[in-house]
C-alpha cells in the first residue's frame, strides 16, 4: 500500500497564484489571515489525512458499515477519527461565523476537502453531506431552524443529510410520493427513501435529515415539492436534542461495488405514526431548496474526482518506481517508470489532474468572489460563472476520474487486478462519481439547456472571450505552442456555441443528442486554459531568485503534455456533435 501526501506545492501554487487566494482574503475582510494562509492551513490539513485517515481507508472497504435493529454501526475507526476531525475545528472553517464558523474563503475549504476525500473518500462522504445541509438551513430557512441546527451543523457536532431519491423516483423528482401532514408548528412525514448516504451511524449525537415530501393539496409534479428538515432526534425549546427518537430509521443497507466504509441508507419515515418534520422556506418551493443543495454537492462530487485520481495516481507512481521489470542494453534491471509508455501513462495522469484541480479551485472561487462583490452587477456576473461551471467540474471531472483510475490500474499490470496491491479500490470507488448527484448525461443537459441555450449562449461567450484575453497576454516564445493549440480548442468551442444554438431551435432532440459531447469539450477546454495560464506563472517564476526550477518547469511540461495529447479531444468532439445527431436518433427502439 502506498502512502498519501497532499501535494502542498501543487495546491499552494493553484490557490496564490491562479485563484488569487489573498485578493479573496482581503475582498472578504480577511487581512490579517492573507498572506500565507493557504500554507499554513493545508499543512495542518495534510497531517490529519495522512496519519488519521489515509490509514483506516483500507479498512474502510474491507469491512464497511453494519446494521442492527435499525441503527448503523460505521466503520471501526471512524468515529474517533470523526472526533479529530471536529476538535481541530475542520467542519467550522468556512462556515458563518454568526452560527460559530471561521468565515474562511469557500476555495480554502475545498483545497482541505480534497484532503479528506483522497485520503478517505467513503469516510469524506459523511462532512460532505453536512455542508450541503448547511447551505439550505441557511439560504432557506426561518431564524428558528437557522439557530437549532446551524451551529451544531457547523461544528460538526451533527451531521446532515440529503434525502431525495424514493424506489419510482429517481432524476424524475416529478414521481415522489413521501407526505407531508401539517400539525400544529410542524409536520408529519411520511414514505421510503433509497441510496442516502451516511443516513445513519453513530458518531454523532443527532443527524440532520433534509426530506422532500408532497402536502395534501399539493399540485402535481416537481412543482409540488417541499422541503423538511427531520432530525433522528427532537429538539427541545432551546435546541438541544432530547431522548426521543424520531420516526426515521435506516432499514437496510446497500452492497455496492466502491465506497463500502459510506452507508447508503434505505430509510423509511413514518412507520409508527409519522416523522416530525420542520418546513424549510415556503410550502410547495421545495425544488428551489433542493438545488441549493444539489449545486453545493456538485462540486463536492466532481472534487470527489480529482481527489480520488490524484489518490490513484500517487500509488501507480510509487509503483511504477518500485517494480523491477526490464534491462537496458547493458544488461542492467529497471523500474518500470522508464518505459515510455508507463510515462506517458503517469504524465496523462499528471496533466490531466492538474488541470482538474485548477478547474475545480477556481469554480469555487467564484462562491467567494460572489458573497464579497461590491456590487449587485459584479455579484450576478461571478453567480453565472458558478452556474456555468458547476456541470463541467461534475460532469467532466467525475468522468475523467473513470480514465485515470483505469490507467492507474494499468500501470499495474496484472498486479492491478489484484485486490492486495490496494490500486483496485480507487477503481471501484470512482464509478459512483458519474452517477450520484445527477448523472453525467443530467450535468450535460444543464450546461447545454439552462446554461447555453437560456440565455443565448452568453454566459459561454464571456468566459471565452475571457480565455482569448488571456492566451493573448502571453509573450514568452517558449510558450507559444502551447497557446496556439489553446486557442484553437477556444475556436472549436466557439463553433460548438453557435451549432448548439443553431440547431437547437430546429431540433428538439439536437441538444440531448449533443450534450454530453458539448459538456466534455468544454470540460477539457477549460482545463487548458487553466494549465496555459499556469504554465505562463511557471515561465515568469523561473526568472525568480530561489525558484524551485524542478517544480517550475515541470508544470510547463504538463502544460504542454496536455495540450498536445488531450486538447486534440476538443476538435473530435466537436466533430462529434455536428454529425452524431441524426444517427443518434436514427435508430427505432426495435432495432437496439
Amino acid at each position: 500500500m502506498s502512502d498519501y501526501r497532499y501535494p502542498y506545492q501543487e495546491g499552494v501554487f493553484v490557490l496564490n497564484q491562479l485563484v488569487g487566494l489573498e485578493q479573496i482574503c482581503h475582498q472578504a475582510g480577511l487581512d490579517e489571515f492573507a498572506e500565507g494562509l493557504a500554507e499554513a492551513v493545508l499543512d495542518e490539513a495534510s497531517k490529519l489525512g495522512s496519519e488519521q485517515l489515509a490509514p483506516l481507508n483500507v479498512t474502510g472497504d474491507r469491512l464497511g458499515a453494519t446494521i442492527e435493529n435499525n441503527n448503523v454501526i460505521e466503520t471501526p475507526g471512524f468515529s474517533n477519527a470523526y472526533q479529530q476531525f471536529c476538535d481541530s475545528g475542520w467542519p467550522s472553517l468556512a462556515g458563518n461565523p454568526e452560527f460559530g464558523g471561521q468565515g474562511l474563503p469557500n476555495v480554502l475549504a475545498v483545497a482541505v476537502n480534497e484532503i479528506w476525500q483522497s485520503a478517505n473518500l467513503a469516510w469524506s462522504l459523511c462532512p460532505l453531506l453536512t455542508q450541503g445541509a448547511i447551505e439550505a438551513i441557511e439560504t432557506h430557512g426561518n431564524d428558528q431552524l437557522k439557530q437549532h441546527y446551524l451551529p451544531k451543523l457547523i461544528s460538526g457536532e451533527w451531521t446532515g443529510t440529503m434525502n431525495l431519491t424514493e424506489p419510482d423516483a429517481g432524476t424524475d423528482l416529478a414521481a415522489l410520493k413521501s407526505k407531508a401532514v401539517p400539525e400544529g408548528g410542524h409536520y408529519r412525514i411520511s414514505g421510503q427513501k433509497i441510496f442516502i448516504t451516511w443516513g445513519d451511524h453513530q458518531m454523532t449525537d443527532n443527524i440532520v435529515h433534509l426530506v422532500l415530501a408532497r402536502l395534501p393539496d399539493a399540485p402535481a409534479g416537481v412543482k409540488g415539492i417541499s422541503l423538511f428538515v427531520v432530525p433522528k432526534y427532537l429538539l427541545d425549546e432551546q435546541g438541544n436534542p432530547t431522548a426521543q427518537r424520531n420516526d426515521a430509521y435506516a432499514v437496510s443497507l446497500e452492497h455496492k461495488l466502491g465506497i463500502h466504509g459510506s452507508p447508503t441508507c434505505v430509510m423509511s419515515f413514518g412507520d409508527n405514526g409519522g416523522a416530525i418534520g420542520y418546513l424549510v422556506g415556503k410550502e410547495n418551493q421545495g425544488l428551489a431548496c433542493m438545488f441549493t443543495m444539489m449545486n453545493d454537492a456538485r462540486q463536492g462530487v466532481g472534487l470527489q474526482g480529482l481527489a480520488i485520481s490524484e489518490r490513484a495516481y500517487q500509488h501507480a507512481l510509487a509503483y511504477a518506481k518500485e517494480r523491477i521489470q526490464g534491462t537496458l542494453r547493458d544488461g542492467s534491471r529497471i523500474s518500470i517508470i522508464q518505459h515510455p509508455d508507463v510515462r506517458r501513462m503517469l504524465l496523462q495522469m499528471k496533466s490531466s489532474i492538474q488541470a482538474m484541480r485548477a478547474l475545480v479551485y477556481v469554480a469555487r472561487a467564484e462562491s467567494d468572489y460572489v458573497n464579497n462583490a461590491a456590487d449587485e452587477t459584479a455579484q450576478l456576473k461571478h453567480q453565472k460563472r458558478n452556474d456555468l461551471l458547476t456541470p463541467i467540474v461534475k460532469g467532466w471531472v467525475t468522468e475523467l476520474s473513470q480514465e485515470l483510475t483505469y490507467l492507474a490500474v494499468q500501470i499495474h499490470g496484472g498486479m492491478g487486478f489484484i485486490e492486495e496491491t490496494g490500486v483496485a479500490q480507487y477503481y471501484r470507488d470512482a464509478r459512483i462519481l458519474t452517477i450520484y448527484e445527477g448523472t453525467t448525461g443530467i450535468q450535460a443537459l444543464d450546461l447545454i439547456g439552462r446554461k447555453t441555450l437560456v440565455d443565448g449562449g452568453v454566459a459561454v461567450s464571456d468566459l471565452l472571450s475571457e480565455m482569448r484575453d488571456d492566451l493573448g497576454a502571453i509573450s514568452a516564445p517558449e510558450l507559444q505552442d502551447i497557446v496556439t493549440a489553446t486557442q484553437a480548442a477556444v475556436e472549436h468551442a466557439e463553433d460548438a456555441k453557435q451549432w448548439v444554438l443553431a440547431q437547437a431551435a430546429q431540433d428538439a432532440s439536437a441538444a440531448g443528442s449533443a450534450s454530453v459531447s458539448y459538456m466534455m469539450l468544454m470540460g477539457y477546454l477549460c482545463g487548458g486554459w487553466l494549465l496555459t495560464k499556469s504554465a505562463a506563472i511557471a515561465q515568469r517564476d523561473l526568472a525568480n531568485e530561489g525558484a524551485d526550477l524542478e517544480f517550475l518547469n515541470a508544470k510547463i511540461i504538463s502544460a504542454r503534455f496536455f495540450a498536445e495529447q488531450m486538447l486534440p479531444r476538443v476538435g473530435a468532439l466537436l466533430a462529434a456533435m455536428q454529425s452524431g445527431g441524426d444517427t443518434i436518433m436514427a435508430m427505432s427502439e426495435a432495432q437496439f
